[in-house]
């Protein structure tokens, strides 16, 4: 084989291990999207669960203000 083959063949398997690591790459931030995605929602369904809390008065509770305390 001659120099020139021989630089294509490496420039062919650098180009291959890069293929590999773009798709690996692509593979983590497609992953960590959904994941981000599961995140949102379930913070957005504790939002919901605080706002409720905040607005929901639990038995016995008086909406009226409490008394001045002398």
């Amino acid at each position: 084989m001659s120099e020139l083959d021989n630089a294509i063949i490496d420039l062919q398997t650098k180009l291959s291990f890069q293929d590999g690591l773009l798709e690996d790459l692509n593979q983590v931030v497609t992953d960590q999207q959904q994941q981000i995605m599961r995140l949102e929602s379930a913070l957005d369904a504790v939002r919901v669960q605080v706002k409720t809390l905040q607005t929901d008065n639990t038995p016995g509770e008086s909406k009226e203000p409490p008394p001045p305390h002398y």
